[in-house]
């Protein structure tokens, strides 16, 4: 027997892919095999699969709540935005393309019958695939050729439960909205919905669930809490990024905190931002104030850190680090004592030169890099994808993490390299250390290096938080939160195929 359900919301952002982790994570420990799967998924936060290829980071962490191997095909179709318009498309791990919007719209009716070839083999290998849906399916207008939700749902005969979020108001206005612009067949595959994110006293939104079945025909699976520690997980997007930044803009109380142990780290905000959950064990930790800084907003002169993050498109990044004098910022920041580091994109920064020649990111062939390091960086058509360990060269600790970037470095700077890996040295770094750069994302997931970085950044007896320990023992909160308020057991009847 074999079962899959897919779970589709009334729009962005409404918990689809928590939910859809933490049901993976019950279904596994009831004893099922479980595949997470998304069809098409819009991000630059990727991740490498065991096949060498790349996917939404988000189906990462769903892999992991299922406690299976990240795989190409539970996500078929991966967009990266590179522009307002244009992004790369990914098809089964590996780029094909990059195309604008409308472009894109064309193509999508091809790319249907590679989102049902992974699917039936994610089916054929496990138990229960769980499927999340993109956006939401109430956008008709691009209905035409869809594939992320009811256009796919319809074509692998697939049952559909909708999930609403209540705490940003008006959920009865979703779901009902919802099932107004539906098709008869689309409105038929909808089984039932989710109010999610819930705030209060859950009895409180009874006569809500009736109002909502008997406008819709639809039966509820369960009214969900607010899961408070889905802080602790990987955000899926840039957009989750952007509250943090607003909440930490009491910059100048850093002043006061000078004599502290208290370590404070900035991370520029790029408009290509890719792969930021780079710093979310920095995050977590009780001794880092980490700030996220947004276009317009100067590098806070009191950073003892500043790291440049990934990028999608590196020249145009270039560019608007400069747009936003953060250049200036970091090389006052380097002649006050604090130290820089870099990240793939970022990393490329620090040198002297980044070379386009065949217009793999865009119209610029060239630009001029921050100067800091003595290399130059060439983008390629070849993207390195791999899964990486090692050690770090200064303190001897042990890493791990992956590769994922265009480009090669060449220059004086690499004979002294950061890290020294199975592919061979990485990065390059200074000679007084103060500045560093890498191209391995991950890097701060290792416990042993972020206590022996941040102690060099700032000596101290501190301990370090265990990271994926508490990212696993968050999972399991999550699926113990969602057996208690989902009906999992009617879930599944649902889902029997």
């Amino acid at each position: 027997m074999s079962y899959a359900l897919m779970i589709q919301g009334t729009g962005s952002d409404v918990g689809k892919s928590l939910l859809v982790a933490g049901i993976a994570r019950a279904l596994v420990n009831r004893g099922l095999s479980v595949a997470p799967f998304k069809p098409q998924n819009m991000s630059n936060n990727a991740a490498v699969t065991v096949e060498g290829g790349e996917v939404g980071r988000a189906q990462a962490l769903q892999a992991r709540a299922a406690r299976v191997p990240l795989s190409n095909h539970m996500n078929p179709i991966l967009l990266k935005p590179q522009s307002d318009i244009g992004a790369q498309v990914v098809v089964q791990g590996h780029m094909v393309k990059s195309a604008d919007a409308r472009e894109y719209q064309e193509i999508k009716r091809t790319l249907l019958p590679h989102s049902l070839d992974s699917f039936n083999r994610l089916k054929n290998k496990y138990d229960f695939v769980i499927i999340e849906g993109a956006g939401s399916p109430a956008e008709v207008n691009l209905r035409k050729n869809d594939i992320a939700n009811m256009g796919f749902a319809e074509a692998a005969d697939i049952p559909v439960i909708l999930a609403g979020d209540i705490d940003r108001g008006g959920v009865i206005a979703q779901i009902v909205g919802t099932h107004a612009l539906l098709s008869a067949s689309e409105k038929k595959r909808v089984q039932g919905y989710i109010v999610n994110k819930f705030r209060g006293d859950l009895t409180l939104f009874d006569d809500g669930l009736k109002i909502t079945t008997a406008k819709t025909g639809w039966q509820s699976m369960g009214v969900v809490p607010f899961f408070n520690a889905a802080k602790k997980l990987p955000p899926e997007d840039a957009f989750s990024i952007e509250p943090s930044t607003r909440a930490l803009k009491d910059v100048h109380n850093w002043n006061s905190e000078e004599k502290s142990p208290t370590i404070h780290i900035a991370v520029p905000i790029f408009s290509r931002i890719a792969n930021f959950d780079d710093f979310d064990p920095l995050r977590s930790e009780p001794g880092v104030k980490l700030i996220m800084v947004s276009a317009g907003e100067p590098i806070p002169g009191n950073s003892d850190l500043v790291i440049l993050p990934g990028s999608k498109s590196t020249i145009a990044d270039m560019r608007f680090l400069k747009d936003q004098g953060w250049d200036i910022d970091i090389k006052a920041h380097l002649r006050r004592g604090g130290k820089l580091l870099g990240i793939c994109g970022g990393y490329q920064m620090l040198g002297k030169v980044i070379r386009d020649p065949d217009g793999i990111e865009g119209s610029t062939r060239k630009i001029e890099g921050l100067g800091l390091l003595d290399f130059e960086t060439t983008m390629s058509g070849n993207k390195k994808l791999l899964q990486e360990n090692g050690t770090h060269i200064p303190s001897q600790c042990v890493v791990n993490g992956y590769h994922m970037h265009l480009g090669e470095c060449r220059g004086e700077a690499l004979k002294h390299p950061f890290l020294r890996l199975q592919s061979g040295p990485d990065g390059c770094q200074s000679a007084d250390g103060s500045i560093m750069g890498t191209y391995l994302h991950g890097l701060f997931a290792n416990d042993e290096f972020r206590l022996s970085f941040l102690n060099e950044l700032k000596p101290h007896t501190r301990r370090v938080r265990h990271f994926e320990t508490e990212i696993e023992n968050t999972l399991d909160q999550l699926s113990q939160h969602l057996e208690k308020h989902l009906d999992i057991d009617r879930m599944l009847e649902i889902a029997q195929c």
